[in-house]
């Protein structure tokens, strides 16, 4: 049964992705304006969000929603799969996401997705893709955009302990923004690597904020090792290992 569900949830992706290429033509003829862009792309999220739920079963549930700032922020999350890239669309409607190169590449939705605008970056261009991640951040906060980041650069097995790139603490530093760290347990349901989806609940977990001009240990205590704890509510007893990095700390 779970497999035909994911079957029948795949067919039912690319469906409803590819009523959206009416749109995409019309709104390239008209310049490609932005707000609109994002309506729809926030449209196309909750779409598969029905189908997940209505499809898998698989639904979600927001713990501590109350935690996020009202003005622009920094959001860091952990990756688990793709669950959170499309879900944080509906969760925090006018989110800038930081994201790789390769996912603009997907056929509609990228369109969409490079011009609701994502920070697109290319990680193989270093220093480069810095520059551009900082400058772009700084544009989005501008339009009073928050920044949703996930500083792992990958998808993760849950029971892995979580391990940030260290371009998240340049991008902390430089944007002097609160930050806001989520874990979310997705990988339980839709695993990384796998084409079959589990019925459940997805809990996104907000943790407290943190404020801007810490320490580099300050950082990454207050989000990659309060996500890693967070993350030990669904993991197996020994899986539950320390960053030995924070241990230091």
């Amino acid at each position: 049964m779970s497999r035909t569900r994911s079957v029948l949830f795949n067919l039912y992706w690319a469906g409803w992705t590819g009523l959206f290429a009416f749109p995409l033509v019309v709104l390239a003829a008209l310049g490609s304006p932005a707000r609109p862009i994002r309506a729809f792309t926030r449209l196309w999220s909750r779409g598969i969000l029905f189908g997940l739920h209505h499809i898998i079963g698989l639904t979600y549930v927001e713990e501590g929603r109350d935690r996020i700032p009202s003005g622009p922020c920094l959001i860091v999350a952990n990756h688990q799969s793709a669950w959170e890239t499309l879900a944080f669309l509906t969760l925090v409607p006018n989110v800038a996401i930081v994201a790789k190169r390769e996912l603009v590449a997907i056929p509609i939705v990228g369109w969409f997705l490079k011009r609701s605008p994502m920070i697109i970056i290319d990680r193989a261009n270093g220093t480069q893709a810095l520059r551009i991640m900082i400058d772009e951040s700084r544009a989005a906060i501008g339009q009073g955009r928050s920044i949703l980041m996930f500083p792992e650069g990958t998808r993760g097995e849950i029971a892995a302990p979580v391990q940030f790139k260290r371009g998240v603490e340049l991008l902390y530093a430089k944007l002097g923004l609160p930050v806001l760290p989520v874990a979310v347990n997705s990988g339980l349901y839709w695993p990384h690597g796998g084409s079959r989806h589990k019925p459940g609940t997805v809990v996104v977990s907000y943790l407290s904020t943190l404020a801007p001009g810490l320490t580099g240990a300050e950082f990454m205590r207050g989000t990659q090792g309060a996500i890693d704890s967070e993350l030990d509510r669904w993991r197996e007893p020994r899986a539950r290992t320390v960053d030995p990095a924070l241990q230091a700390i």
